[in-house]
């Protein structure tokens, strides 16, 4: 029995992580391999076949006093992990995303198991934003192999020494037959021709206090400006909705429909394929609404202090932080950062999106075209579990399968 840890945290990483866990099981029956998968991350990756050591989406904050109150538990989980790792040596390691926590887990482990192969899938974007003069972590000194889902990650990693492969983004794979908008709609209870927005504001719950409140103001403007404006809100975690609910309730926009989280990742498909264009916080869920074909607009809020460390102490530097414009090295998705995330501003670079005569829809789908042939073809996460897998792998009797 080959027993893998995988280790992340918060939405997007248990979402990266289930599409990982499913592919790794798939590969591994496929070669008569016995498996078992313990995780650090969530329910996603546990419904998809992990053994859920701990939980970890709702540990993630970005900010100098936002994570204060996450520090005890942290200490504790930290804990029962190194207790678990005594106890129960590891196979294999793979690590994805989640910087601060799964570097300090590689580093311990390389110490612990210096045998045991760890592997990072879905790097630090350090190739995209810089602390200071480097900003680089260390996890080229104690990771055996990156798996690379951007060219750029690639060749930044490859360029420092790493042995990495560039296997494509997993979202590649999820991208299953697209319903039509209008079979969207029909299934999703929506009026036929009524203006749609998709909301997605926040999968910490320090986001719904920095984000959501001028989100919710520029959805009850944007009303005044489209007449039936019909707006679809997913929760990002369980226990987002009534907050949700409210905030917008209060700011006093209409027609809007709060998705359970525990319903949101089934309804994904359709809710995009109904959607004329979204309003979104940075990150995952960028590079989704494009590959879907979703004209988006884009931004990010943190606490006052929190910006002006970055920006003054820290000296954060960061190009775009969009994935989709990061991808590019374009501003093709309008970003609205810190005082300039503000209602007004985010109406005025929404409403072209609704206006089908003004050129910007297209424009922006014409960028997605191009943002689809940077991110690989599919098969990814069987790619990556076949990497992954391949110390403890006997060779195919046929070869074409393992390519």
């Amino acid at each position: 029995m080959v027993r893998l840890l995988i280790s992340t945290g918060e939405v997007s990483g248990d979402l990266q992580g289930s599409l990982l866990v499913k592919a790794l099981h798939e590969e591994a029956a496929r070669r008569s391999l016995p498996l078992e998968v313990v995780a650090l991350g969530g329910s996603r990756m546990e419904r998809a076949g992990a053994r859920l050591l701990a939980d970890t989406t709702r540990l993630g904050a970005i900010g100098l006093w936002e994570p204060i109150p996450l520090v005890l538990p942290t200490l504790r989980l930290q804990a029962r992990v190194r207790r678990w790792l005594r106890q129960h040596p590891p196979d294999a390691v793979v690590l994805i995303d989640y910087m601060g926590a799964n570097v300090n887990l590689g580093l311990r482990l390389k110490r612990l198991y210096p045998q045991v192969p760890i592997t990072y899938y879905i790097a630090p974007q350090e190739w995209a934003f810089r602390l200071g003069e480097g900003g680089t972590t260390r996890l080229i000194g104690f990771t055996d192999r990156i798996l690379a889902i951007f060219p750029e990650e690639a060749r930044f990693y490859g360029a420092r020494g790493a042995q990495v492969t560039w296997v494509g983004h997993p979202l590649i794979d999820t991208l299953q037959q697209t319903p039509t908008r209008q079979e969207a709609r029909r299934q999703l209870g929506l009026e036929a021709d009524a203006p749609v927005l998709l909301l997605l504001p926040a999968s910490r719950r320090q986001e719904l206090r920095y984000l959501l409140p001028p989100m919710a103001q520029a959805v009850a403007l944007l009303q005044r400006r489209l007449p039936g404006l019909q707006v679809l809100l997913p929760a990002g975690l369980p226990g987002f909705e009534q907050t949700l609910g409210e905030a917008l309730a209060a700011a006093g926009a209409t027609a809007v429909r709060v998705i359970p989280a525990g319903e949101a990742d089934g309804l994904r498909p359709l809710l995009c394929a109904a959607a004329d264009a979204a309003l979104t916080k940075s990150g995952t869920a960028n590079l989704e609404l494009a590959l879907r074909g979703v004209p988006q607009v884009t931004g990010y809020r943190v606490s006052r202090p929190t910006a002006f460390l970055a920006k003054h102490v820290l000296h954060f530097n960061v190009a775009h932080i969009s994935p989709v414009n990061l991808v590019l090295g374009e501003r093709l998705v309008p970003e609205l950062l810190q005082d300039g995330f503000t209602p007004e501003a985010i109406v005025a670079a929404l409403t072209p999106l609704f206006d089908p005569t003004c050129g910007a829809r297209e424009r922006v789908l014409e960028g997605y075209g191009r943002l689809r042939q940077k991110l690989g073809e599919p098969g990814v996460t069987r790619r990556a579990a076949a990497a992954i897998l391949e110390p403890f792998l006997e060779p195919c009797a046929e070869p074409a399968p393992c390519a």
